[in-house]
This record gives C-alpha cells, sequence and structure tokens, in this order.
C-alpha cells in the first residue's frame, strides 16, 4: 500500500483481521444529490454495508490527501460540495497536488480502493459508451465516441463492484460490447439480463447470472484465483418497488438528449443535464429510484464481501 494514500483506522484494522470492507464512491454524495440530502444518502449507504456485517470505506480526496474511509468531518466537506471536483482516475494526481477536494468517480475509487487492499465496491452505475449526440444508440456520425475510464479502468484492477448496470443515458449495447472487449466479466445477480440503471433491463441478455451470494462469490474468488487482473461487474437491478418502466425511460432519455441538442449542451455537461431532464419528466422517480438502489447496491456488496472472506477462511 502507498503512503500516498492515507486509510482510516477502522478500515485500516478491519482489513489487518480479515473483517470484510467495502468501498463507497462519493462522487454520487457530492454531486448526485443537494446538500443536505446527500448526507442522509451517505448515511444510508454506509448503514447498509454495516447491515450486511462489512465495513464501509468512502473514497475521496479531501485537501489533497486521498483517503479511504472517512470521518464525519471529512463526509460533510464531500457533501457540501464547494470547489469539490468530480474526479476519475486521470484527474487524481493533479487535484492532490493542487490541495483541492475532490469527489471520486467508479475509475477514481476502484485504483485507490485496490491500493488499500480492498475488493469489493459499491456504485449506482457504471459509466460507459455515451449515445452520439443527435444519435440513439449505436451509430451517428461526427466527433469520436465519448467512453468512460471506468471501463478500462475495471479492466485494470481486480475489484468486485456492484452496480445496477451503466446509466440510462448512455448507448449500453456499445458499453456491454466494449465490456467484452476488455474481458471484463458481467455477472448478473437475480437477473439474465443488463439492468438500465432506472430500469430492471435494458433487454441485453447476460452470458453468466447467479441466484444467491455463495455462488456469486464462488465465480469472483475463482476469477481471482486465476490471475486473472480484470475487474468483475455484478449487475444488481434496482428494487422492484423503485425500478421504472424500460418503455417510459427510453422515451425520456430520448426526450432529454433532444433537449440537450436543441440547447447545444455538449461535452460534460450534456450529463448533469439530461439527468436533471429526467427527474423531470419523471415526476421525481429518477430520484427516488437512485436512492433505493444505491442502498441496495451497497447491501449486496456488504453481502458479498462477507462471502468472499468466508470462503478465504
Amino acid at each position: 500500500m502507498s503512503g500516498a494514500t492515507r486509510v482510516s483506522e477502522e478500515v485500516r484494522r478491519a482489513l489487518a483481521s480479515g473483517v470484510p470492507v467495502v468501498a463507497l464512491e462519493s462522487a454520487i454524495v457530492a454531486h448526485g444529490f443537494p446538500h443536505p440530502e446527500n448526507l442522509a444518502v451517505a448515511r444510508t449507504l454506509s448503514e447498509s454495508v454495516r447491515a450486511a456485517g462489512a465495513v464501509p470505506a468512502m473514497v475521496a480526496i479531501v485537501a489533497g490527501e486521498a483517503r479511504v474511509g472517512l470521518d464525519a468531518a471529512a463526509v460533510e466537506t464531500v457533501a457540501r460540495g464547494e470547489a469539490v471536483r468530480k474526479c476519475g482516475i486521470a484527474d487524481i494526481a493533479a487535484v492532490c497536488a493542487g490541495g483541492g477536494h475532490g469527489a471520486t468517480t467508479v475509475s477514481a475509487s476502484v485504483a485507490l480502493a485496490a491500493e488499500a487492499g480492498i475488493d469489493v465496491f459499491a456504485t449506482g452505475g457504471l459509466g460507459g459508451v455515451h449515445r452520439r449526440q443527435g444519435a440513439p444508440g449505436i451509430g451517428g456520425r461526427g466527433a469520436p465516441p465519448d467512453v468512460s475510464a471506468d471501463l478500462l479502468a475495471l479492466s485494470r484492477t481486480p475489484v468486485a463492484v456492484v452496480g445496477s448496470g451503466a446509466k440510462a443515458l448512455l448507448d449500453l449495447p456499445a458499453t456491454v460490447e466494449a465490456l467484452e472487449s476488455l474481458g471484463v466479466p458481467v455477472y448478473g445477480f437475480g437477473t439474465s439480463h443488463f439492468p438500465a440503471f432506472y430500469a430492471a433491463s435494458s433487454g441485453i441478455p447476460l452470458r453468466h447470472a447467479f441466484g444467491d451470494v455463495e455462488s456469486l462469490a464462488a465465480a469472483v474468488a475463482r476469477q481471482r484465483a486465476l490471475g486473472l487482473r480484470s475487474g468483475v461487474l455484478v449487475c444488481n437491478p434496482p428494487p422492484d418497488e423503485a425500478a421504472l418502466p424500460s418503455a417510459d425511460l427510453e422515451r425520456w432519455v430520448g426526450e432529454a438528449l433532444a433537449g440537450a441538442a436543441e440547447e447545444g449542451v455538449a461535452g460534460s455537461d450534456v450529463t448533469p443535464h439530461v439527468l436533471e431532464a429526467l427527474h423531470r419528466l419523471s415526476g421525481g422517480r429518477t430520484v427516488a429510484c437512485n436512492k433505493a438502489l444505491a442502498a441496495s447496491n451497497a447491501a449486496l456488496a456488504g453481502r458479498l464481501a462477507a462471502a468472499l472472506v468466508a470462503r478465504r477462511e
């Protein structure tokens, strides 16, 4: 473990004594919900992990220091969002060197978690291949596709990422194809289809599905025992009571993307613009679903981490 990353005492003790640990991203706290609502989300994620028998370890950059495991003051700093950069893996060094605050996305979180010795991570959903503006699904001409660093980071980092598929505004067929090309196993938990974040299914079939945590843990453990260096994506659909109808969701995403194109929204501004539009079009149901699926993923990650520790013992 590099001395450049600060690991909290609780997380350090847990790792040393074989207690299961789950890493959590901080971007969902800093940029996913307004303050102080996001503080309640952060507490719910931690409580979900603890209820499953594991120790939560939120990842962030605070005052130029990469941290794994945040105390209450650090969570408050991230949650307030004042001068808190959204950090992917390529931003970690610069933000640390500048002494700033950073909320880590999936790519940055799994890199720092793996360095600390944590092998299970919970998120809402993975980043992936963006749709071409003005062209739904695969296709379109013009600028090269915008591909999230999450995909390459997962292909290089032996961490099990538990999430509800990938963000619904992405090109999901291209994202699944990219994961396969990069050699990242994609496992369904309680589903045989790739979730569409807010919707339980994108209609894209998965090659491997598991109905219980023990069999899922066996596959994750065998991936590591074989010396395969990629991570694993575990797809956990949103809870039934919170999931949105896939037809409605796809229609709303189409409307939101068309609106962004008409207004000249481009680059990194597209995602927050679309998410705000989805919140409006769904009558707030996307936000409720986001909270529910994030908590569900944290709970499953805790159970998976506990099952992996039990297998080692």
